[in-house]
Formats: C-alpha cells, sequence, structure tokens
C-alpha cells in the first residue's frame, strides 16, 4: 500500500509513533523517524530497516524542524506521509496551580510544534500534489481532562489546526485528518499521576486502555491512498468514551 513512500513520523522512535512505523514499513513505506531522543531514533531506524533512517529533531524548534525536513529530501527526495506522534503529557494539577512555564512547554511541544511540521510538510507535498497528514490529537482535546489543562487546551489547539489545513488543502489530493486516541499505556503515562491513569481508566466504557497496533491500523489507512476523501476530520480511538 505504501510502496515507494516515504512516511516523516514525529515521536518515532517509541510508543504510538514506532507502531505507525512498523506498520507502514511492513506496507512498503521508507520511514523518516523524527525524535528528540537522537540514540532512540537511530535503533528504532535500524530495526525498522528498508532504508529507514532518523533526524534528531526538537519539534517546538522551527530551525530543528527545517533541518530535519532538509535532511528528509536530501535522503529520500521526497515526503509522502506525516504522522504527527510527537508530545508530552505534563505533570497534573489544578490550573490555579499549574506551573505557568510547564503549560507553556507543553503547548510549545503538542501544538506548536504540531504546526511547525505541517508548515514543514505541506510545500512539498503541494509540489508533489500528493499527501497524507495525520496529527495526534487526543480525547481529552474533546472533552476536556481535569487536572490536564496544558495537555487538554494543546490537543483542542491540534484538533482545530487540522481542520483549518484540511479545508485549505481539500482542491488538492492532500489529505489532513487527526485522530483522537484515549490512554494508550506508553512512556507518557510516566508524567502522570495515578490517581489521573485512574481517571482515565474508569471513562473508557471498554474498559481497557488502547492498543497501540489499533492505533497503527487508524492511522495507516487515513495516511494511504484509499483515503482520498475525507479530510479535515476527527477520528476517535476512545474505547466508547467520545460519541460525537
Amino acid at each position: 500500500m505504501f510502496n515507494d513512500q516515504t512516511a516523516i513520523i514525529t515521536g518515532g522512535a517509541q510508543g504510538i509513533g514506532k507502531a505507525v512505523g512498523l506498520k507502514l514499513r511492513e506496507e512498503g513505506a521508507r520511514i523518516a523517524v523524527w525524535d528528540m531522543d537522537a540514540a532512540l531514533a537511530e535503533e528504532t531506524a535500524a530495526e525498522l530497516g528498508g532504508g529507514s533512517f532518523a533526524c534528531a529533531v526538537d519539534v517546538s524548534d522551527w530551525a530543528s524542524v527545517s533541518d530535519a525536513m532538509a535532511k528528509t529530501l536530501d535522503v529520500a527526495g521526497r515526503a509522502d506521509v506525516c504522522v504527527n506522534s510527537a508530545g508530552i503529557a505534563g505533570s497534573n494539577a489544578k490550573l490555579a496551580d499549574y506551573p505557568v512555564d510547564e503549560f507553556r512547554k507543553i503547548t510549545e511541544i503538542n501544538l506548536i510544534g504540531t504546526f511547525h511540521v505541517n508548515r514543514a510538510v505541506v510545500p512539498t507535498m503541494v509540489e508533489q500534489a500528493y499527501g497524507r497528514i495525520v496529527n495526534i490529537a487526543s480525547v481529552a482535546g474533546k472533552e476536556g481532562n481535569p487536572n490536564a489543562s496544558a495537555y487538554s487546551a494543546s490537543k483542542a489547539g491540534v484538533i482545530g489546526l487540522t481542520k483549518s489545513l484540511g479545508k485549505e488543502l481539500a482542491g488538492l489530493d492532500i489529505g489532513v485528518n487527526c485522530v483522537t486516541p484515549a490512554a494508550a499505556r506508553t512512556r507518557i503515562f510516566d508524567q502522570m499521576s495515578q490517581e489521573h491513569i485512574d481517571f482515565m481508566l474508569s471513562k473508557i466504557p471498554r474498559g481497557r486502555f488502547l492498543e497501540l497496533d489499533e492505533a497503527a491500523a487508524m492511522i495507516a489507512w487515513l495516511a494511504s491512498r484509499e483515503n482520498s476523501f475525507t479530510t479535515g476530520s476527527t477520528f476517535d480511538l476512545s474505547g466508547g468514551r467520545a460519541t460525537y
């Protein structure tokens, strides 16, 4: 399905990003693993094989994203798919007590970082007259999780950005969509209190957390040529939590 395509995956060294990389590589794509952890990104790229390669990148830094885009085009010559999986949860606290600097940091990575990467890949996709972008938001961006105002707000912003860009590019064969997962048990849990993890689980009607391969399967379809109509849309991976 992805033969001769290059897929950029931010946060691609682990978690949902890595799961998507494994899925797309299995279906023929060459993966550009963009991640802050340079060593882990190299390790993941080697594991993926098929000419996959790593780019050390801080998505909150426009210069870093620009450099990674230039390297990707130098190595692969094109960018057909972009999956934005880089993100942080931050700590849990009431808004009135939330550290100001941490709120800003979470927004810069989750929302501004997604903007940076979308801004970097769109010109190439327009030039190619083809592309698929999948931004990973969160069900928290729809419903708002208490004691997680920074994370919830940043992910709501990702949904709005996706809808806006999808409409901008609707006249081209470039799809821009996002997914809103419920929690998956990844290293992002290390940033959360056990109380907050238990709260998230209690809100999922399925009674369990999202599995990484379940997320990868939906994202892979959204990133494929088969998805030639839907754009500017939000797809739930919430286990029944969100119904709109």
